[in-house]
């Protein structure tokens, strides 16, 4: 179905604020975020002008990924704070008509909940709550090649770890302490489905979640297909499993269908295709509201993978987002994203962090927010923070880039030089950089010693001196949202690419009824003059409404260097 003005739902015109506690402020000196830290900050999100605060994983947690490995659903780590800060935390969104959206990590636990450790006993009634194998047959527990399949996991190594006690394998797509549930058992869903309802009854108005695409299994775990070194690619087993759909319609239904208030769920899924997104967010289907891809996330990655980086073609680029726009337009919806917590900052990513950084990622910012879709925006991103431009191997904190380093480093693959240029580029640890507030020490972020390093740019990228600065990255951020807030055209609005095969400027109209919008971004660090024919007149009718330059002593045929521009049009 095609959304109207008159029923579309109330975040087809939202903007969604990503916050890492771990990594946004600090109230207690512990160098750790916290949760009064972000309740203190709750003014700079309100001045913004975002609907909707996502809150990365607070959960107890053993912390061997950040968090996304959890031991208890239904608790606060201490180290964030407590459920009591967490119900401080909503009544203060809520007081500023902000919606918080919890991250839901359901697809695995941390080898230390409850659920797992009584899984361990072979006799348990909870056994089947987790994949557990024997080793292959014929083959002694332990030796090489009886893990039960030859999948690889996506942090490195085998899905397999071998349980010395049983003699049995347990499964783990990512950490060996993230042992995978089984969803096939309706007691591990059913479990799944109260906790999920706690969290609504406590306030919560929604659920970002976690590679949800990845739940359903192939009960039978077949080998994969190896196409290079010893581990196989399992994908085709678990991206969007045979029984995916039965069980996102099976959680609507027991957690948000009876419920009076129109929540947010949002599911993150690697490796989804278009196809499959319109299924997911097909209203009619009852699913999850809108999908997170990463299709535009991978364009710069070589052969070898993500630390393999390629130079971005603005083509493919213009291709990947016109064709979600495209399939998507009239079922379904899509979220609309530079960074994360899993990604580096887009301004050295795809932008100029140096001379450009506030024209380049102004002008990212204009081009992926004038799309259709829910746009995210990352703690920092509204500042243009950058990467973090590490040094050295022992800056580093986080568990996927580690081991790349380890298992790079055992199998010979790559000098230092290129592993830290590689991990430099797409570490996750760009985006978990102490958010900078102001140029006080450790960018006011703590009165400790921050758990990872401060970006040493803090003392002229921060919150308060973007928002002091009218032409800042901090009030084009505001801009934007104003404009997605009061023009329907954004939130709705049909699409349609312009200029497809130019290399540098990316350009393409929004309609609805007999108002358009005219978006241009230049992607590059040099004046490029562009030309969209019978798509768009400039005569008195064409209102420019946006901008990151200041005056329009340019051709209306040419943009500066990083330029962006919006034009607005009406019958």
């Amino acid at each position: 179905m095609t959304f109207t003005v008159d029923d579309a739902p109330w975040w087809t015109r939202a903007v969604v604020y990503q916050v890492y506690p771990r990594s946004f402020a600090d109230s207690d000196g512990d160098g750790i975020g916290d949760l009064p830290g972000i309740i203190g900050r709750l003014d700079h999100l309100a001045e913004l002008g975002v609907d909707v605060v996502w809150l990365s994983p607070i959960y107890a947690s053993p912390q061997d990924d950040n968090g996304y490995d959890i031991s208890d659903y239904q608790a606060v780590d201490p180290v964030f704070g407590t459920l009591e800060d967490l119900d401080k935390l909503v009544a203060g969104l809520h007081a500023r008509g902000m919606k918080l959206v919890m991250d839901l990590v359901v697809n695995h636990t941390s080898d230390e909940h409850p659920w797992f450790v009584e899984s361990r006993d072979p006799s348990s009634p909870m056994r089947d709550w987790y994949w557990w194998r024997p080793p292959r047959d014929g083959m002694a527990a332990g030796a090489p090649g009886a893990e039960p399949t030859n999948w690889g996991s996506f942090f490195g190594g085998s899905v397999w770890e071998l349980d010395e006690t049983s003699g049995e394998y347990f499964l783990h797509l990512f950490s060996r302490k993230q042992p995978d549930l089984n969803w096939e058992n309706r007691a591990v869903r059913d479990a799944v489905y109260t906790m999920m309802r706690w969290w609504l009854d406590r306030g919560v108005d929604g659920f970002r979640m976690d590679v949800i695409n990845l739940i359903s299994k192939d009960p039978a775990l077949p080998d994969g297909v190896v196409t290079g070194g010893l581990l196989a690619d399992g994908s085709a087993s678990y991206v969007c499993g045979p029984r995916i759909h039965e069980f996102l319609a099976e959680m609507h239904k027991e957690v948000f269908a009876d419920r009076p208030e129109r929540l947010l769920t949002v599911g993150e899924m690697p490796g989804v295709t278009v196809e499959q997104a319109r299924d997911f967010t097909d209203p009619a289907r009852e699913e999850v509201d809108m999908v997170f891809q990463f299709e535009h996330v991978g364009l710069d990655h070589g052969p070898g993978g993500k630390f393999d980086v390629r130079p971005l073609r603005l083509l493919d680029l213009k291709a990947s987002f016109g064709r979600w726009q495209a399939g998507l337009a009239d079922v379904g919806w899509n979220s609309l994203y530079w960074d994360n917590h899993d990604q580096p900052r887009i301004v050295s990513r795809f932008g100029d962090d140096g001379a450009s950084r506030r024209e380049s990622a102004t002008m990212l910012a204009t081009v992926l927010h004038l799309h259709r879709g829910t746009p995210y925006v990352y703690q920092g991103e509204e500042l243009g923070m950058t990467n973090a431009h590490f040094t050295r191997f022992d800056q580093y904190r986080d568990i996927e880039t580690l081991n790349h380093v380890a298992i790079a480093r055992t199998v010979g693959t790559g000098s230092d030089e290129d592993l830290l240029a590689g991990i430099g580029a797409m570490g996750r640890d760009n985006a978990r950089t102490p958010m900078q507030w102001d140029d006080s020490p450790h960018a006011g972020f703590t009165t400790g010693t921050p758990w990872i390093e401060v970006n040493a740019n803090y003392p002229s990228v921060n919150a308060a001196a973007d928002r002091a600065d009218p032409g800042s990255v901090f009030h084009h951020y505001r801009a934007l949202i104003a404009l997605r807030h009061d023009d329907p055209v954004v939130g709705l609005g049909d699409f349609t690419m312009l200029l497809p095969e130019d290399e540098h400027v990316y350009a393409f109209v929004r309609r609805l009824g007999a108002d358009a919008l005219l978006v241009l971004g230049n992607f590059s660090g040099e004046p490029q003059g562009f030309d969209v024919g019978d798509a768009w007149t400039f005569d008195d009718r064409s209102t420019l409404v946006l901008g990151n330059y200041d005056g329009t002593d340019v051709p209306a045929s040419e943009l500066r260097p990083w330029e962006a521009r919006v034009y607005r049009r009406s019958a």
